[in-house]
């Protein structure tokens, strides 16, 4: 059956931007500066702004972000990375490429996010820096996780690879640790055309480490003397002319997730659907829309014969994977219990009132089917 319901539709937000994009690119031709230049600073000037960040520096992808900051922060052997085991490989991943030693934490049965409670079980002397992860879209508690790392004397990175905008009592994300990491992998809510990520910081220094790593290691207005080991991750400008255009849009694009999820929580709230919910006090930007359902191979099979994408993340919990079970204490229970439940729907901007519709129709269908077939 074709589809008619697309897990996402990355067209039709190019299509919104196409003329910005167009325009911009022809600027860049004839400048022909392709890797830094105006269209970079002036991405990481709006993002810095957007973030409510004095600093943003332009990357190669959201994994470098996150591994350049733990190198500019010397982070690296001996040292230990809390992570939690529910996020994409990348987060535990950065950890090891940088030398230091990932240790996983469970994460809440209600939001899957990190709480301050698996925080502090999984802390040790060896305990340096803790990634947050604002997965889904979703920010956790900041405020208690902020005091928890305060007492243990640990670093705290928001991993906001999926959060674009998402705020924590009014605080967007990226600005409430020592940095914040981002991807712009195309679909994200702000995606480029490739790979391309960004880190923000109000730590100078900090980011003047991270703008010399990115760099081979340069000294700051120098080509040729190097002050540190650095890697070559720059953010070029081709990725950076699409995001300044895609930028104009995010709050707007945001706003339609929200708008959707909404739909869904109201169609599912007598069911047995049980959608991820959202932290008191955190505004998500649902990057993805996340459930949690019974029989979940034979609910995604139905959706499949109605023409409606689907997806799961994660199916495997990072302590799970076979490059990381040497880091793996024991069993990290509700992670483990939602790998087998959860269930991406389809949500994004330009997504029609008859589609989200389908969705809702759809799922409950295939619930109703699937208790009848327990029964």
């Amino acid at each position: 059956m074709s589809v008619h319901v697309p897990f996402t539709d990355l067209a039709a937000m190019t299509r919104e931007v196409r003329p910005a994009i167009d325009q911009g690119w022809a600027q860049l031709l004839e400048r022909s500066a392709f890797i830094g230049g105006e269209a970079v600073v002036e991405f990481e000037e709006a993002w810095a702004e957007y973030c409510g960040a004095p600093h943003a520096i332009g990357v190669a992808n959201g994994t470098d972000s996150l591994q350049l900051t733990l190198m500019a922060l010397g982070i690296g052997p001996g040292d230990e990375v809390i992570v939690p085991t529910n996020t994409f490989v990348a987060t535990a991943e950065a950890v090891v490429l940088a030398g230091a030693t990932p240790r996983f934490a469970d994460v809440s049965p209600q939001t899957l996010l990190l709480t301050s409670a698996d925080f502090e079980a999984a802390i040790t002397n060896r305990t340096r820096a803790v990634i947050v992860v604002h997965l889904y879209g979703q920010m956790p508690d900041m405020d208690s996780l902020g005091r928890a790392a305060d007492r243990a004397g640990v670093v705290i990175i928001e991993d906001a690879a999926q959060a674009h905008g998402a705020t924590w009592r009014g605080r967007p994300a990226g600005s409430m640790g020592r940095a914040g990491s981002f991807s712009f992998y195309p679909g994200k809510n702000l995606g480029a055309f490739g790979d391309a990520g960004a880190v923000v910081t109000a730590d100078a220094d900090l980011a003047n480490r991270i703008r010399s790593v990115r760099d081979h290691g340069r000294m700051a207005g120098s080509h040729y003397r190097h002050e540190l080991i650095g890697t070559n991750s720059r953010l070029d400008a081709i990725q950076a002319v699409v995001l300044n255009a895609k930028l104009a849009r995010l709050d707007e694009w945001n706003e339609a997730r929200r708008s959707i999820m909404m739909r869904y929580r109201a169609a599912f709230a007598s069911s047995p659907v049980r959608l991820v919910e959202d932290t008191p006090g955190g505004q998500g930007v649902y990057h993805l829309a996340v459930a949690r359902v019974p029989q979940r191979t034979r609910i995604q099979q139905h959706l499949a014969t109605q023409g409606i994408q689907s997806s799961i993340h994660y199916p495997i919990p990072c302590h799970r994977q076979d490059p990381y079970l040497r880091f793996a204490d024991g069993r990290l229970p509700v992670s483990e219990a939602a790998a087998s439940e959860i269930l991406s729907l389809p949500i994004f901007p330009h997504m029609r009132d008859d589609q989200i519709t389908q969705v809702c129709d759809a799922v409950l269908e295939a619930v109703s089917a699937a208790e009848v077939h327990v029964a």
